[in-house]
């Protein structure tokens, strides 16, 4: 039986209510951004106007390091939606910075990733930290990326293993399917491209850390998604878990990010400790 790829990546579709979730991301991230102390919002890593990081620290001494990329299928949102996303790590000692970027058709979703590189290695500049990177649907995406970027041939002074670790939350890593929905008019992916940028093809660091966690109650691709990187990359070399959330679906998944207790933010803040211990 063919599969329906446009229902099944139709996140909004499969989510009526998003529209109320999306209201309340935004007074949470408001609210947030009213409470962090020190936060520095709008820092530039590039030159055009979405280009930026939102850094919100711990206030611990020497913390930890850890990258929020957002998600919106690489055409929507920003990071003033997601400055809460911040607030469990912070309470668990982890400075955060939530990444900006450029949107799909303006740019490419290989534009994009290296936008993201770039924002790693401006964070590096500043802190000379390694990073735990964290990121939700594109930005799951865009987080395998830059696990599996080969820093040195960017950056010669920063490490190889600049971002050792990562969780991605509902991540797309097999763009082959999405030249077959009706949003690739704006991603202008053709199967060569999608393979290009599809991490779950990419050449994987050895011991690299990979968490793939998704919604229980998501589609069956964003379930094989998840499912197939875990596989994959373990197969070849990665520290992976495969992590379903129970009862979530592809906006609520986000919630335990919130929660300095849940399972989700006490991993990342996990991976993050380990990151900052590595020579």
């Amino acid at each position: 039986m063919a599969i329906d790829y446009e229902k099944e990546y139709d996140n909004r579709a499969r989510v009526p209510e998003h529209p109320q979730i999306f209201a309340r991301w935004d007074a949470e991230a408001a609210a947030y951004r009213d409470a962090a102390r020190g936060a520095q919002i709008g820092l530039k890593y590039g030159p055009s106007a979405r280009q930026t990081i939102d850094f919100f620290p711990s206030g611990e001494a020497d913390a930890p390091l850890a990258m929020f990329i957002h998600g919106g299928w690489w055409r929507a949102l920003s990071p003033v939606t997601f400055s809460q996303m911040a607030k469990g790590l912070n309470e668990n000692g982890i400075d955060v910075a939530v990444a900006g970027y450029d949107l799909c058709p303006t740019v490419s979703i290989a534009t994009i990733t290296e936008q993201m590189r770039a924002a790693c290695l401006m964070l590096w500049r500043m802190h000379s930290k390694r990073i735990t990177v964290y990121g939700h649907s594109a930005g799951g995406h865009l987080t395998a990326c830059m696990i599996a970027t080969d820093w040195k041939s960017i950056e010669p002074s920063a490490p190889a293993d600049l971002v050792p670790a990562g969780y991605a939350i509902s991540g797309v890593f097999d763009l082959s399917p999405l030249t077959q929905v009706s949003f690739n008019k704006d991603l202008k992916l053709d199967d060569a491209e999608a393979r290009r940028v599809s991490p779950l093809l990419w050449k994987v660091p050895q011991g690299a850390m990979l968490d793939a966690a998704v919604g229980g109650i998501e589609s069956d691709e964003f379930l094989r998604q998840s499912r197939t990187i875990a596989e994959e990359w373990g197969r070849r070399g990665a520290k992976t878990r495969y992590v379903p959330i129970d009862g979530a679906n592809h906006f609520t998944v986000l919630d335990p990010l919130t929660d300095a207790h849940s399972p989700m933010t006490g991993r990342i803040a996990e991976m993050a400790r380990h990151t900052a211990s590595l020579a």
